[in-house]
């Protein structure tokens, strides 16, 4: 589980028990208990159990019914699971997954007193996140902003010693197609295009010449890199010698 954790970036994260209960050296934190959370449920079997509410087991031959304790299954909007809790010094605990519309939120309450007040803060939060915010395609905005910009650079770009002179950029995969806002700030998102304009043949295919980083106020968002479509190959003598027989009218033309 440590060695998970790792893997997942989790840096306040640390297991000892496997039940969970207290322990100076067994911590996390709300915020890495949503990362595990997000990166559990894309086990489907993970998925399915927390979303059941009900279910009829076997024991030694007879039939038993159990229920998820978790109270706002199948009573709030859009809970899909995920896991209760409760230990002396963690208190009422309660991770919840909400989806809406296509979209997913997260929310994590620890340190409640009872079930009623853990109950409360993730009904709050839930709706408070629905309420306030939306998602927004900046696939589309970074693609349109980067067709206006190539108009006007891609020709900018000089590769000394290239046997064509016309080249074609594009923009690498984009990760976060869409991404979450606070509704009526779509203003605050920019578009920052960076590029170099001088190089030397020959370049291979998708070459970096640049980037696009896109940003929400000043925190960035994500950086793609601005590649060469194609392979731009080293002149040859043979590159040369037409090029010379090309101009050769236009100076006899000038001398005479």
């Amino acid at each position: 589980m440590n060695k998970k954790a790792i893997e997942l970036g989790l840096k306040n994260t640390h297991f000892v028990t496997p039940h969970g209960l207290d322990n100076d050296d067994h911590y996390t934190t709300a915020y890495e208990l949503a990362l595990l959370t997000d990166y559990a449920l894309n086990n489907k079997k993970f998925a399915n159990i927390v979303n059941t509410k009900e279910c009829t087991i076997n024991i030694n031959g007879q039939n038993r019914e159990i229920a998820n304790t978790n109270e706002l299954l199948g009573n709030l909007n859009g809970v899909n699971g995920v896991k209760t809790g409760f230990t002396g010094n963690a208190m009422r605990c309660l991770v919840t997954s909400c989806t809406r519309n296509g979209n997913q939120i997260i929310t994590v309450v620890l340190g409640a007193d009872t079930k009623k007040h853990r109950t409360i803060d993730s009904t709050k939060l839930i709706e408070y996140a629905y309420n306030n915010y939306e998602r927004i395609d900046i696939e589309e905005i970074a693609k349109k902003e980067f067709e206006n910009w190539k108009q006007i650079n891609e020709k900018r770009i000089y590769i000394n010693k290239a046997e064509r002179k016309n080249i074609e950029l594009e923009l690498n995969e984009i990760q976060n197609k869409q991404i979450p806002i606070k509704k009526g700030t779509q203003k605050d998102i920019k578009i920052e295009m960076n590029c170099i304009y001088q190089y030397e043949a020959p370049l291979a295919k998708g070459t970096k010449v640049g980037n696009l980083v896109i940003k929400n106020k000043e925190e960035i968002v994500e950086i793609i890199d601005i590649v060469i479509k194609e392979e731009i190959e080293k002149k040859k003598v043979k590159d040369y010698m037409f090029q010379f027989f090309e101009n050769l009218p236009t100076c006899l033309d000038f001398y005479t």
